[in-house]
């Protein structure tokens, strides 16, 4: 008997500092709860529908980690004076209890001093091809008129009261670049980067369902069935020069941005030189998979329960999708005033992969246009304004950081 006591005992006591009491004695537990249950749908989405799974399932695991209660697993800072009071033991939870890092405390430091998102788009540049950009200068305007979206959503985050900086972190998800969003939001509004990196990802992960509707809305039959004219051959050198000189011209006009273009081009410069092979083999494979994962998992890790579930996140949301809506609106309607200038050589569904959605926007082009018109081949078109999203954004950060910070 006292055996079965003694075991019942144990038993007792581990469930009793077990994570599971928690969710139903804890105040806010169920939020916790919530969370999981969140973490398993993203997981879902990433792994069964294969939406953006890179940073998806890594994004959504670090969430569920976040939320398993005693794990220590979430972050518990902001900003890095915050990581500096976390590691001298003067940060404390609500109950007066000294807090203790843990390893995503230390992950995210990557994230608050700005270097995953950089080191990200070292390896996108390393897997960009900019001929179609370089072929066609005309999508750099495409690129340009889909950041409406960005301007769109902030002042209508204005109107809402967020203030300014906040306001531009929610802004940025209209430019369709999870890096950037991240990386503008770390700067800015730190406290909201879980809500902000879900639904930038979640966003992208989506641009097949949400551009269809607004690009037929917005074109005709006719207007999407423009075969377009084969892109000139680029020449070694054009492609050598471009990343030099967007750099230099980026940098010295928003130096905010060097960070971001500059390491893009760097990885641009890598694969196209012809002398750099080797290294830039590691920046689109070992390099990228390594930030990845610890991007998306200590990101996934700031979506605790507590500070995840709150209206300021469904106002978020809700602004995310007008800011990505308006952008693709805004690609395509530039897509059309060109359709006209030009005589109709132009197809206005090419101006919607103007969002940085690398290369899914540029897919959906090509499959509303061969909807219309199955002899239309516009991938390569498309790609222009795509890749020239991702400057975009990157430019559309360097405003938003030199104003608002």
């Amino acid at each position: 008997m006292e055996v079965l006591q003694g075991v019942w005992e144990v038993v007792s006591s581990i469930f009793t500092n077990s994570g599971y009491l928690y969710f139903f004695t804890a105040d806010g537990g169920w939020k916790n709860l919530v969370m999981i249950l969140i973490a398993f749908f993203f997981l879902y989405l990433g792994i069964k529908k294969g939406y953006e799974p890179l940073l998806m399932v890594p994004i959504a695991f670090g969430m569920l980690l976040a939320n398993l209660p005693g794990a220590n697993l979430a972050v518990q800072y902001h900003d890095l004076q915050g990581f500096i009071d976390l590691l001298a033991g003067r940060l404390t939870d609500a109950n007066g209890v000294v807090l203790t890092p843990g390893l995503m405390d230390f992950l995210y430091f990557g994230v608050k001093a700005g270097i995953y998102p950089p080191l990200i788009f070292l390896g996108i540049g390393a897997m960009t091809d900019f001929t179609s950009l370089i072929a066609n200068p005309i999508s750099f305007l495409l690129g340009a008129a889909a950041q409406l979206g960005i301007a769109v959503a902030y002042f209508v985050a204005i109107c809402l009261h967020y203030d300014p900086a906040q306001a531009g972190s929610i802004a940025i998800i209209g430019g369709a670049d999870g890096p950037t969003a991240i990386f503008v939001t770390s700067k800015l509004a730190p406290e909201m980067l879980g809500a902000i990196a879900v639904a930038a990802y979640s966003y992208m992960a989506l641009v097949p369902v949400i551009q269809p509707p607004i690009m037929r809305a917005l074109t005709t039959k006719k207007e999407r069935s423009v075969v377009m004219q084969t892109l000139r051959p680029v020449s070694k050198r054009e492609k050598i020069i471009f990343p030099i000189a967007v750099t230099v011209i980026v940098a010295l006009l928003l130096p905010d941005a060097g960070v971001l273009v500059g390491m893009l081009m760097l990885g641009n410069l890598l694969k196209e030189s012809g002398q750099t092979e080797r290294i830039a083999k590691a920046a689109q494979n070992e390099l990228m998979n390594i930030v990845t994962i610890l991007l998306g998992l200590s990101v996934g890790a700031t979506t605790s329960g507590q500070s995840f579930l709150n209206l300021k996140t469904a106002g978020i949301i809700l602004l995310g999708i007008v800011a990505f809506a308006c952008g693709t609106a805004g690609g395509v309607i530039f897509g059309k005033i060109l359709y006209l200038v030009t005589g109709g050589k132009i197809n206005p569904l090419i101006g919607a992969a103007g969002v940085s959605a690398v290369p899914m926007a540029a897919r959906v082009a090509q499959t509303e246009g061969q909807r219309e018109n199955p002899s239309n081949f516009l991938l390569m078109h498309a790609m222009g304004p795509n890749v020239s999203g991702v400057i975009g954004s990157a430019v559309a950060a360097g405003v938003l950081l030199t104003l608002l910070k």
